[in-house]
């Protein structure tokens, strides 16, 4: 939206008149409302955002904060009551210096530093032009008030001594409030171009101690949980090559038992004979076996799942393009933290990170489309083509219906950050023109150019019973157990994400380096936490992995989710029932995503783990 605020570069303006605008009774409280709720306005120069400037207690460092308020409020002396003040004359301060290369010899600028100085000056003693006659002096404030109305509300209300003031009754009485702006540009040598950010971003060094503490957090959880995994990776190998249950290169024998006789060697909890009629009583029992009985000797826990460990999952027609969605979203989260590692994605390129993640994840779809089919193809699958339409709409359907809808309430407010029925057309045509043939291509060449995925044993053809589970290893007591880990790797900085977004007076996360690190350490966690998990499983003689490893993978979204809980009401100063419908309803949506795409890597990694362990074994 372009202003009518006149600004020449180089050209100072003591002070220019804009315009007079009146307003009514609703307005009058309308303004009230978004000065109480402290609104700001953000204007853009240059790319800059217009910013309010701070300086530190000691006066050694300056910084910014983007926007300002749009009013201020303080009680009367007098009467003790709370007035309101508009914010109608406002000063511009355009800071500049040299440009580099070639165009700073051709006598070319570049602004490094956009300030906005707000005031409120009443309307009296203005000039023939409508500027102030003395803008610099102290002024009485243009007060957001009109007077009531007390003969039409004496007769309203008669027998009452006390008259309310109503200042929503639409009486034609207006208040009008002239606006002006003075423009001045100031040469600033000390602020080099690249860096005419690092103003906004404030508190830098104390920052920077928070990210390590995250770091050193999640660097001493994973650590703990590798040991961890390294344990059971021990052990499993010992039972699998070692003499417990092994035979030659891992290999469950079906030994068949023979007739003995003689003395019998006592088992583990078995009481020893004690005479004679007890050795020749056990020896009648031994040689009334059958020598063709066949057991399995000293195999127990998770070797006895070897025939069901792989058998396809309930509703897998709906699991396959989950995954396909996450392996989507796996490709877009790398690819944003990648471009903003390296700098192309920054606070200066305006809604680029939106723009750009909406792009990978589109271009994405061939990669969402081949796991899919592949995965299908695994599970049985024949019809493919339902199976990639399933895929480009079911969760792509999902997250645009929600975010529609949710719009909705965005224009009843007559908001100005509700996204144009030309973007929502727009994002309607990238799924159907762009993702859907990219879906349904990787969807052909998984199923029918590449092989399924092979399983190292067979599947019986009779399911095994489950037996009972202990409680922390049931589908939802596992999963908010096991997702607590990884929430605990994460959640500092994930404290001074919500602080960056909406507390900070900047409102700009710009450290993604440290962000990278700790999404790294996470991701680590949620596969060292998956690979545990499947094993307590297993070892359960529990073969439904498959799901619970999607569960366990995305259970830290429960608890980032109940964390945004938190946060709202013990951070926050939101009010109504719309802003809070739509920060839960975002946040919601945001935990969604996430669980899906750190389900995705937990199912991943506990597919992996299991073709890993029954693929070092074989029975006969």
């Amino acid at each position: 939206m372009t202003s009518d605020y006149d600004i020449v570069m180089g050209q100072d303006q003591s002070c220019q008149y804009l315009c007079s605008h009146e307003t009514d009774r609703r307005g009058v409280k309308r303004a009230r409302e978004l000065i109480e709720e402290g609104y700001v306005a953000e204007w853009i120069v240059d790319n800059l955002p217009g910013a309010t400037s701070f300086v530190t207690v000691d006066r050694t460092h300056k910084y910014y904060a983007a926007g300002f308020k749009i009013g201020y409020k303080e009680f009367s002396p007098l009467t003790a009551k709370q007035k309101y003040y508009i914010n109608n004359h406002i000063t511009l301060v355009v800071r500049y210096r040299k440009a580099p290369g070639r165009a700073g010899n051709r006598g070319g600028k570049v602004v490094v530093g956009f300030e906005v100085y707000p005031k409120s000056i009443e309307e009296a003693h203005r000039d023939s032009t409508g500027c102030p006659q003395e803008i610099r002096s102290d002024n009485n404030g243009m007060e957001i008030y009109i007077a009531p109305n007390n003969t039409k509300l004496a007769s309203q209300y008669p027998s009452s001594s006390y008259l309310p003031e109503e200042d929503d009754v639409d009486d034609g009485t207006t208040l009008t409030i002239p606006y002006t702006y003075a423009v001045y540009f100031r040469e600033d040598d000390t602020i080099e171009w690249s860096k005419r950010w690092d103003m906004y971003f404030n508190n830098q060094e104390e920052s920077n101690v928070i990210h390590w503490l995250a770091i050193v957090n999640s660097l001493v959880i994973c650590s703990l949980l590798t040991v961890i995994v390294v344990m059971v990776l021990n052990r499993t190998y010992r039972q699998v090559h070692g003499k417990d249950g092994a035979g030659d290169n891992g290999k469950l024998l079906l030994k068949h038992r023979k007739p003995t006789s003689g003395v019998k060697s006592p088992r583990f909890r078995e009481k020893a004979p004690a005479g004679l009629l007890e050795q020749s009583g056990d020896a009648g029992r031994d040689d009334d076996l059958s020598s063709d009985e066949e057991f399995v000797e000293d195999i127990s826990g998770w070797k006895l799942l070897h025939g069901d460990v792989f058998r396809a999952p309930p509703y897998a027609g709906y699991l396959a393009p989950l995954i396909g969605s996450g392996m989507q979203l796996v490709f877009m989260a790398t690819g944003l933290l990648v471009l903003s590692c390296f700098g192309i994605l920054n606070p200066s390129f305006r809604g680029g990170f939106v723009s750009v993640g909406v792009g990978l994840f589109v271009f994405a779809g061939v990669i969402s489309g081949y796991f899919s089919s592949r995965l299908y193809k695994t599970f049985g699958g024949k019809n493919w083509r339902k199976n990639t339409f399933t895929t480009a709409l079911l969760f792509p359907g999902l997250l645009f219906t929600t975010i529609f809808i949710l719009n909705l309430f965005v224009w009843a407010q007559a908001s100005s950050t509700a996204l144009p029925f030309g973007t929502l057309v727009g994002i309607i045509a990238l799924m159907l023109l762009i993702q859907l043939p990219l879906v349904y291509a990787g969807s052909w060449y998984g199923f029918h150019k590449s092989q399924q995925y092979e399983h190292p044993t067979k599947t019986n053809s009779v399911a095994r019973p489950v037996p009972e589970q202990a409680w922390y290893t049931r589908n939802s007591y596992g999963a908010l157990i096991a997702g607590f880990v990884p929430f605990a790797v994460v959640f500092i900085e994930l404290l001074f994400v919500f602080r960056s977004l909406w507390q900070d007076k900047s409102g700009y996360y710009y450290v993604f380096g440290f962000l990278s690190i700790v999404s790294l350490v996470g991701i680590l966690t949620v596969v060292e936490v998956t690979i545990v998990s499947t094993y307590i499983m297993l070892c359960q003689e529990n073969y439904n992995w498959w799901w619970q490893s999607v569960f366990i993978g995305g259970g830290s979204s429960f608890w980032i989710f109940l964390y945004c809980i938190v946060f709202y009401y013990t951070k926050l100063n939101v009010h109504g029932f719309i802003s809070g419908l739509l920060f839960f309803s975002y946040s919601l949506l945001a935990c969604t995503v996430y669980g899906l795409l750190t389900g995705t890597v937990g199912f991943l990694t506990a597919y992996a783990f299991v073709r890993r362990i029954y693929g070092a074994i074989k029975a006969d």
